[in-house]
């Protein structure tokens, strides 16, 4: 058996012979949805009653919820697609991106990294004592860990259902998920933690009501910084620029080929994030066997939860800062140093995986020259040739693309300076994705969306 057939072989969710309707797919997006929001609260069995939340701030971002089938989200998953795209960047693994075979190959690898680190991860998670055992007892390890890898497996497939069958990739939407509860509750829930409700508008009634209107501030900023994030991801999500384009055969008929600023959309805060998420993993892991080489650790009461916090080391580094908490402790040069150097790894990396991802992704100068062509189009000016395209091309989507990496890293930082409802750069995700979502639904089912339109609004 050669390398492409074992890759072929591997148990993936097939693909829809015809097209899909729209129906059709908000049902299955809803069903993965359903089925995601369930493992979210899915308690695993012989899991200790008094476990410690661990990486709080990121769990949003990777779809995870602590304690749960879940409980590392899409962190695996992702984890192997960035080890994946070094290992191809690098050129230790090489694979030729433009012939349907390599491409073939590169999915299945993708795969299988998912598949070794969702047993991997998963595996030393429960090892190091980040998820402890009811009592002593390789059994209720063993059990943990198969829990926790039968979690991550099912929403591998969920994430395939859902670019299959849905509106578009699981991981994405999610994420999508994840922040969107995250708003609802710390925005409108009544429920009382210490002394006062959880949500952001019933804080303000409550503090209002006692006459406590120098307490308003904190809640009004956060329900402000929201509203920030959204206009600024939106704005942002429509900046495009347009390259001419005319049809061979059709003289005097031209049409624009639109290049958006976030080129490569939310993948690099997505991986960026992944990859802090990873650094947190191993500081927490090690530090479970008594190695702080990554960071240190304290148990803290955040909203009623004992959750572990970084106090040094890399794992401090990246931590999130907010701006409200840095006035609020004092500002020291280590919280300046640290929220440098978080910027510094937000923006950086951002635009190293942005770069990354023009090959990956099938975005290329190449790759969408070669879509051009086989349109029958060309560039205004210039001959039929797909090297002249690509360097043509070549002008406007690598700049584009690391001034778009750059731009979404920036917003990301700015985002979760702002300390919003939800961490930041999850709002920001969120917005792009759900805006992405209806873009790719607009392009793809224009003629179906308007009696839908009609129906929901009566």
């Amino acid at each position: 058996m050669s390398v492409t057939d074992f890759f072929m072989n591997l148990p993936e969710v097939e693909k829809p012979i015809k097209k899909v309707s729209l129906n059709n797919k908000l049902m299955w997006t809803g069903i993965v949805l359903v089925l995601y929001f369930v493992m979210s609260v899915l308690p695993l069995y012989g899991l200790s009653k008094n476990y410690v939340s661990q990486f709080e701030s990121l769990s949003i971002l990777l779809a995870a919820s602590f304690g749960s089938v879940i409980t590392l989200g899409i962190g695996p998953l992702v984890t192997g697609s960035i080890m994946l795209q070094l290992l191809t960047g690098a050129g230790i693994v090489k694979i030729d991106m433009h012939s349907s075979e390599g491409k073939k190959k590169y999915q299945g690898l993708q795969k299988l990294f998912s598949i070794f680190f969702v047993i991997f991860e998963n595996g030393i998670y429960v090892v190091s004592g980040a998820l402890p055992t009811a009592y002593p007892s390789t059994f209720l390890e063993i059990l943990l860990i198969l829990q926790l890898t039968l979690g991550g497996l099912i929403l591998m497939l969920l994430d395939e259902v859902s670019s299959k069958w849905g509106v578009g990739s699981g991981i994405s939407l999610f994420i999508a998920a994840g922040v969107s509860r995250e708003i609802v509750v710390k925005g409108f829930s009544p429920i009382f933690s210490m002394d006062a409700p959880i949500g952001a508008i019933p804080q303000i009634i409550y503090f209002l009501s006692k006459g406590e209107t120098y307490k308003i501030m904190t809640p009004f900023l956060s329900i402000l910084a929201t509203i920030i994030i959204f206009i600024m991801a939106i704005y942002f999500s429509g900046v495009q620029v347009n390259i001419p384009l005319s049809f061979g055969k059709v003289r005097g008929f031209g049409i624009k080929w639109p290049i958006k600023w976030f080129y490569t959309s939310n993948i690099p805060v997505i991986l960026t994030a992944a990859l802090m998420a990873s650094i947190q993993f191993w500081a927490v892991t090690l530090s479970g066997f008594g190695i702080d080489i990554l960071g240190k650790f304290e148990v803290r009461n955040e909203l009623g939860k004992q959750v572990k916090v970084p106090i040094s080391g890399i794992a401090y580094w990246i931590h999130n800062p907010s701006l409200t908490a840095v006035f609020q402790n004092g500002f020291n040069p280590t919280a300046l140093i640290a929220l440098l150097f978080y910027a510094g790894f937000m923006i950086i990396g951002a635009i190293i995986f942005a770069y990354l991802w023009l090959n990956v992704g099938k975005a290329s100068p190449s790759d969408v020259a070669d879509q051009i062509l086989s349109s029958g189009l060309s560039i205004p000016g210039f001959r039929r040739d797909k090297r002249i395209l690509e360097k043509v091309l070549e002008r406007y989507i690598v700049p584009l693309t690391i001034l778009g990496g750059f731009t979404v890293g920036v917003l990301a930082l700015v985002a979760d300076l702002l300390g919003a409802l939800s961490r930041g750069t999850g709002i920001l995700l969120s917005v792009m994705i759900i805006y992405q979502f209806y873009e790719q639904i607009q392009k793809a089912h224009m003629e179906e969306m308007s009696p839908l339109i009609g129906k929901i609004l009566g």
